[in-house]
């Protein structure tokens, strides 16, 4: 498998980001039990490696659209 540097080296395969992910939410419970549906979507779409872990958080933070 070719490394994608879109990913982190530990984060290559859905498996792997969603084991990143879950361990995000381990540390960080308070931040991650309040993510709302679009939120949701938005690490589904990094689990299915759609979006890089910037592109979360970039599209995360940005102003909902109504």
């Amino acid at each position: 498998m070719k490394n994608d540097p879109k990913y982190g080296p530990a984060a290559q395969t859905p498996q792997q980001r969603a084991y990143v992910l879950a361990q995000m939410q381990a540390v960080r419970p308070d931040l991650y039990k309040k993510a709302t549906g679009h939120i949701a979507q938005l690490y589904r779409r990094y689990i299915d490696g759609e979006l890089s872990w910037e592109d979360v958080c970039a599209l995360r933070e940005a102003p909902s659209q109504p």
